[in-house]
């Protein structure tokens, strides 16, 4: 083969080397620089990342997926989806109200006042993109919504590209991913069918198409990975017509449909039936539909492989991936195969370079950003036949050590695993009989306060976590610290009137890394941050081996905590699902027996805490939700080991101790079954941004523990007054019987300052003052 294999990505890590992004944003809502040094920032990211890109011998650079903030509320810009609240009129949106729509009014929304919007806009919507960790601004969508063009931002970033002489291919959601996405007010327009936007959406797209084309662009990547999910025949229907649209708007520019996150099952067939010039499919999340795809890619058209994992850090198996790519080649000639990533490289971290801390074996079984954008390049020019098959060598070396590494299993940790019975998996007795147990030792009053775990982490704080860290305080002097600062949020939150007061969390850095530092099977980065959403990034720690609990956590803390205040502090802990889903897991064995470890040293702390006199204790579990496999056929085993290993975590304790769990930014109506079968006695939910629209499921299933539907949308700066948070409740108490409901904030305060947070848990109390003082809500 002389035909040398297209390579591309369909999108970077924006967030920048050393944080740049972050940190350049930040200062603008601080008010601490400009618009223009924020764009600035913006130009020299992009540039480095095209440059990385086409050093490493990719030959179409992505573009447009650079964002401030978030690529959905990007493109909702781009078409003028502009929610009316924000009082948008301008013929484009500009940066200011991309923030505006990102995180509501407040002192602190944007860099400059909103003179138009409502006094107290609240932001949009923020749910998980698919079964991922990153979080995206669910656009909105009404009766009277109107698309048109309103931004200039993928035209001007191509233009930069194309300008410093890099060849770009532009990438924008497509329109039936988009609408399926997005939400409608069912509540004001109960029989509204977003499809009926299509038509004026895709006439939007064909001007995207045709100004992109007449600035030069040859190919433009449209991303449908609603082709993953199961689809219903509006949603076919909506395809066919959407695409017919697409194919017609700009003749002689080529366009490259993607899928990715899943197989296609039986959405292949319309999948390569669409009038598009290439299609990409995720073959690490898919590599059994690669024949069938290859062997029915119609006459003329490219396929693009996604052979290297873009959500996973594990090196590349080359020898295993060009078999598979050599086969397609042969298949459909190499003069139509391209090669890239699995999904945009945004889900994983940039570079290994800065990894000089890591241990040298386990470095040699990684690869970031920058180090998969090798191994794309390398893949084409083995498939080509430009370099010889003995460049492998290093690569079957990493691939060997990592499967003979004896660092990997232990076998205690399997004996443990093979011993657990049902019995393990259930609490002593039902939550009839907890429940009575659990009141008469808390004494809590009706609508009990609480908050979700973590408060306000100063730069104090993180500044002397830091030193810690670095080696520049003592043991001794930090824990001082900590002490001092956990002694002043006891204290008030006694004052503000919290019924069950936590100690802040002021000794953790992040809700998964803290527990993987302390647990065996983990390692961790410097460097390794991914964005989970807008400014906020987390750097997920690696699951590379067998799991256990070398020694208590949490407990420590807790226990100093509890001897401050007569009031139940809550112990508060990370649940084996989510530190699971926040992490990069070990792909060599299944997730279920992962998790599982995971539950059992949850489970040895859960059992210290309560011996150590801490009478509720918070196992948080966001991402039970964002597990969920995407079809619905996988759902029921995917469940059952989920619950299970929750339930493995939790039942330890006698009756009297209570068990708390959290989840937040995911719809849970469609797995309500499952939430109740994890017999946590207490739930808390995000439901403030969505208005309780998530307590929908429980006018038709009776949810039979208490609940905490939150009243605070804590990702806002905004203070929510006492009267929205009462009326939220009330909502709720429509629904739920208010002996069940408890009031708390949607998700944990960390990333918010005192002077927010203060008033915001003050005007919570009181809105539970007020509730106990009020007859009770008539059920709906």
């Amino acid at each position: 083969m002389n035909q040398r294999i297209h390579t591309h990505v369909s999108g970077y890590p924006r967030i920048g080397e050393r944080r740049e992004l972050k940190k350049a944003t930040e200062a603008y809502w601080r008010g601490e620089s400009s618009r223009d040094d924020l764009l600035t920032v913006g130009r020299e990211l992009r540039a480095a990342h095209w440059k990385k890109q086409a050093d490493a011998g990719i030959d179409l650079v992505a573009c447009n997926d650079f964002s401030f903030y978030d690529q959905m509320l990007d493109f909702s810009c781009l078409v003028g989806n502009v929610p009316p609240r924000f009082g948008w009129e301008g013929e484009s949106v500009d940066l200011d109200t991309r923030f505006l729509m990102a995180r509501g009014t407040g002192d602190e929304a944007t860099g400059e006042a909103c003179g138009t919007c409502q006094p107290e806009a609240l932001a949009c919507e923020m749910t998980k993109w698919f079964d991922t960790n990153y979080h995206y601004l669910v656009p909105e969508f009404h009766e009277g919504t109107r698309f048109r063009l309103a931004d200039d931002k993928v035209f001007a970033e191509f233009e930069e590209a194309r300008d410093q002489g890099f060849r770009a291919k532009p990438v924008l959601p497509g329109p039936i991913t988009y609408l399926t996405l997005g939400k409608t007010q069912e509540a004001t327009d109960p029989d509204f069918d977003r499809f009926s936007l299509l038509p004026q959406l895709v006439e939007v797209y064909g001007e995207i198409l045709r100004r992109l084309q007449g600035l030069g662009a040859k190919w433009v990547q449209i991303d449908e990975p609603v082709f993953a999910l199961d689809l219903d025949d509006r949603q076919r229907d909506a395809i066919v017509d959407a695409w017919a649209a697409l194919g017609r708007a700009a003749p002689g520019l080529s366009l490259l449909v993607a899928s990715y996150f899943g197989p296609l099952r039986e959405n292949l067939p319309l999948f390569l039936s669409l009038p598009a010039q290439g299609f990409h499919l995720d073959a690490v999340r898919a590599p059994e539909e690669v024949t069938t795809v290859a062997r029915s890619l119609p006459d003329d058209r490219v396929l693009s492989l996604g052979a290297v994992d873009g959500r996973n850090i594990w090196k590349n198996d080359l020898e295993a991936s060009l078999g598979i790519l050599r086969d397609v080649a042969e298949e459909i000639g190499s003069d139509r195969l391209w090669v890239s990533a699995s999904c945009s490289l945004q889900h994983v971290p940039v570079t290994l370079a800065k990894e000089s801390r890591l241990d040298p074996e386990l470095r040699s079984w990684l690869a970031f950003a920058d180090e998969k954008l090798t191994e794309i390049s390398l893949l084409a020019e083995l498939v080509s036949g430009e370099i010889p098959d003995d460049v492998l060598a290093e690569n079957r070396g990493a691939i060997r050590s990592r499967r003979e590494s004896t660092r990997i299993h232990r076998s205690e940790v399997a004996e443990r695993l093979a011993g657990v019975t049902p019995a393990d998996a259930r609490r002593h007795s039902p939550f009839e009989q907890r429940k009575v147990a659990q009141r008469a030792k808390l004494h809590l009053p009706e609508f009990p306060t609480t908050t979700i775990g973590s408060l306000p982490q100063t730069p104090e704080v993180r500044a002397a976590r830091a030193r810690w860290k670095k080696g520049r305080l003592e043991t001794a002097a930090y824990e001082g610290f900590l002490e001092e600062v956990i002694r002043n949020c006891v204290a008030l939150q006694e004052e503000i009137g919290i019924d069950m007061p936590v100690h802040g969390e002021f000794e953790r850095n992040d809700m998964v890394e803290y527990f993987g530092e302390q647990l065996d099977g983990f390692a961790f980065t410097s460097n390794g941050w991914v964005q989970s959403y807008g400014s906020r990034y987390v750097k997920p720690p690696i699951i590379f081996g067998d799991v256990s609990r070398p020694e208590p956590m949490t407990v420590r803390w807790s226990r100093f905590a509890q001897k401050l205040t007569t009031l139940p502090m809550k112990g508060m802990l990370t649940g084996p699902v989510t530190i699971l889903q926040w992490s990069f897991v070990r792909d060599d064995q299944p997730r279920e027996v992962t998790t599982r470890q995971i539950a059992l040293a949850i489970r040895d702390e859960v059992n210290d805490l309560e011996a150590a006199g801490i009478a509720a204790i918070q196992i948080d579990e966001p991402a039970i939700r964002e597990g969920l496999p995407l079809r619905r056929a996988d759902w029921e085993g995917y469940l059952s080991w989920a619950v299970e290993s929750f339930r493995l975590s939790s039942s330890g304790v006698r009756d009297e101790t209570q068990v708390h769990t959290h989840m937040c930014y995911s719809e849970f109506n469609d797995i309500i079954g499952a939430i109740a079968d994890m017999d946590a006695d207490v739930i808390t939910i995000e439901t403030s941004r969505s208005h309780m629209e998530l307590l929908e499921a429980f006018v038709d299933f009776r949810y039979p523990n208490e609940i905490g539907p939150g009243v605070y949308d804590i990702h806002s700066p905004r203070v929510p007054t006492v009267e929205e948070m009462e009326a939220l409740i009330r909502k709720a108490e429509a629904v739920i019987p208010r002996d069940q409901l408890w009031v708390n904030p949607d998700c944990g305060l960390k990333t918010r300052s005192w002077k927010e947070v203060t008033p915001a848990l003050r005007n919570l109390v009181e809105a539970a003052r007020n509730l106990r003082a009020s007859k009770p809500v008539a059920k709906g």
